[in-house]
């Protein structure tokens, strides 16, 4: 594969980015997140992308009327801004503070659990809070985990986030695998081998297989069922719930229940349906926590009617 062209516009992109990366430093993790999700609150309504969000929700929860719904968008880009400006804290953030910036872990017990059994295991979860947070504070809970990452486009602001993420994880630096056909077979070895491995399993998947969403039909990707079925891996989901500015709650719940129908496919979409379950379970919880900006159903659904 050739190397990616570096371009003018990349290496102001790549300036603008480090001096925002900077001023986010020199406020602190409570400053950079309540300066980041502001901006983002007044700005991001703004942006076509909301009426995806919008229309999302409509799709969803057609019990909202259009103020609850702007309000829900709002509140996502406030907590996207947030999540952004408390990126270069993460590594920074210390467990158990008695207030202000920091995070706590509910159900930390599950985690150190496996911790002794060891062998594979697949963390489940979603563009929830600050989703973030989540691989580094399991980490210090002895269950690091490998993730599936897609590059940014611009190579020099990709390496400034990978930069990022491995020091929130160090001193356990953990695999990388690209999304696409390579990665997937990369993981899949990786867990055959007991290795741990983590899933934001919440997006379209258009070679997915169909399951339920809230209530409607939605391609999900089926990686993370298929290899969990194959390896009868524990399947532990959580998510990261935002309690103020830099200061995050990380839930993990109990490991799920495998089915076993003696039928593969059946027991394939069983899991599946159940992961989607529990992830809108935890987006009904606070609507605002969760990425509404992009599609997730069938793109019939946003075509807009004559």
């Amino acid at each position: 594969m050739s190397a990616v062209r570096i371009t003018r516009l990349m290496r102001l992109e790549a300036r603008i980015a480090q001096a925002l990366l900077n001023l986010f430093l020199r406020m602190g993790p409570a400053r950079a997140s309540n300066f980041a999700g502001r901006f983002c609150r007044f700005i991001g309504p703004l942006l076509p992308v909301s009426k995806i969000a919008d229309k999302n929700l409509q799709l969803a929860m057609p019990e909202l009327n259009a103020p609850e719904r702007a309000r829900i968008v709002r509140g996502v880009w406030e907590n996207l801004g947030r999540t952004v400006g408390e990126l270069p804290h993460l590594s920074r953030l210390q467990e158990n503070t008695p207030s202000g910036p920091g995070f706590e872990v509910q159900g930390a017990e599950y985690l150190e659990e496996q911790a002794r059994r060891g062998g594979a295991v697949l963390f489940v979860s979603g563009h929830i809070g600050n989703w973030e947070m989540l691989p580094p504070g399991v980490a210090r809970h002895g269950t690091p985990f490998a993730s599936f990452y897609r590059a940014a486009g611009n190579p020099l602001i990709d390496a400034m986030i990978r930069n990022l993420r491995d020091t929130a994880m160090a001193p356990t630096p953990m695999p990388l695998f690209a999304k696409g056909a390579r990665g997937a077979r990369e993981a899949l070895a990786y867990v055959s081998k007991g290795g741990r491995l983590g899933m934001l399993v919440d997006q379209k998947m258009n070679d997915g297989v169909e399951a339920t969403f809230f209530g409607r039909p939605a391609m999900t990707a089926p990686a993370l069922a298929a290899m969990a079925l194959r390896y009868r891996c524990a399947v532990i989901p959580g998510y990261v719930e935002r309690l103020g500015p830099a200061r995050l709650r990380i839930v993990v719940e109990p490991p799920m229940e495998l089915p076993d129908t003696g039928d593969k496919k059946q027991d394939l979409s069983l899991l599946v349906q159940a992961v989607n379950d529990r992830l809108e379970s935890w987006i009904r919880r606070k609507p605002e926590s969760w990425l509404w900006l992009h599609r997730r159903w069938p793109k019939d659904l946003y075509k807009k009617k004559k």
